[in-house]
């Protein structure tokens, strides 16, 4: 049994509700290592700070909404992923290192859901950190993908960094699958879905990364209306596994993450 200590957090807007703690702490005690765990909700303020602790007094750290990009500034370098979506979620702080572990996670999401995506016409509701991952992950995966934000000129940037294409206005429906990346529908905006029933005319799938609430009014909306659909809890699992993996210099396996999920089901529950 190896005694060491894994010190990590996770720094985000609200982070008050996150399960990373309990799932990066069953993660690393699978693999012999105890793991302190700390949780950061802080305002745009208070960013700078947070970072300069994690960066100073933790072995690594998460990122989400909506600093996945801030925390850019504050790296040595950025690799991989984190390079090619343009967004951070996992930061080796021993070599000041950014890595994206959101579109692994992601893809290995959809493989257990036996989600097909391949040739797909794809719709990505947010262009933030979450968003740019998936859609570079679509696109990799060989799906046709298209992306909405309300601000434009943001959108079209992001578009032509990732070399999919925008869309001005979800609701016109002919989407084969629609993700929702985009924070609406928890928190303060519990109940509320980003888009009308006409968004799903056409679409067999419907996913949103959000996982509490389990079923969000995005995902329920789809429901009635007979979609298959996925929330993103299986995601939070394996970005963080892939992410554990850095932390710890481990080689990843999907093999071993999708056991790995399956035994903290047995324990958490979905």
């Amino acid at each position: 049994m190896n005694e060491k200590t894994v010190r990590l957090g996770l720094v985000g807007k609200d982070v008050s509700k996150s399960d990373s703690r309990r799932i990066h702490t069953f993660i690393l005690r699978e693999w012999g290592y105890d793991c302190a765990y700390e949780n950061f909700s802080v305002s745009a303020d208070g960013f700078d700070a947070a970072i300069r602790t994690l960066m100073g007094d933790f072995d690594g750290f998460n990122v989400t909404i909506p600093y996945k990009r801030d925390v850019f500034c504050y790296l040595d370098e950025i690799v991989g992923d984190a390079f090619a979506c343009g967004a951070v979620n996992t930061v080796v702080t021993a070599t000041g290192t950014g890595y994206n572990t959101d579109g692994v996670g992601f893809v290995l999401m959809l493989k257990g859901a036996n989600v097909q995506v391949f040739e797909k016409k794809i719709l990505i509701l947010g262009a933030g950190g979450a968003g740019r991952s998936a859609a570079a992950a679509l696109k990799k995966a060989g799906a046709s993908v298209y992306m909405y934000r309300r601000n434009r000129q943001e959108l079209q940037e992001t578009c032509e960094q990732l070399g999919v294409t925008p869309t001005d206005n979800p609701e016109t429906g002919g989407y084969d699958i629609v993700i929702n990346t985009t924070g609406v529908g928890m928190h303060d905006t519990e109940g509320v879905s980003p888009v009308s029933d006409k968004a799903f005319d056409g679409a067999s799938v419907a996913v949103d990364l959000i996982y509490k609430p389990k079923r969000s009014a995005f995902l329920c909306q789809a429901e009635k209306l007979g979609l298959y659909t996925v929330n993103g809890a299986a995601m939070l699992f394996y970005q963080a596994y892939f992410a554990d993996c850095l932390y710890v210099n481990r080689s990843p396996d999907t093999a071993e993450a999708t056991a790995l999920y399956k035994k903290y089901l047995t324990i958490y529950g979905e």
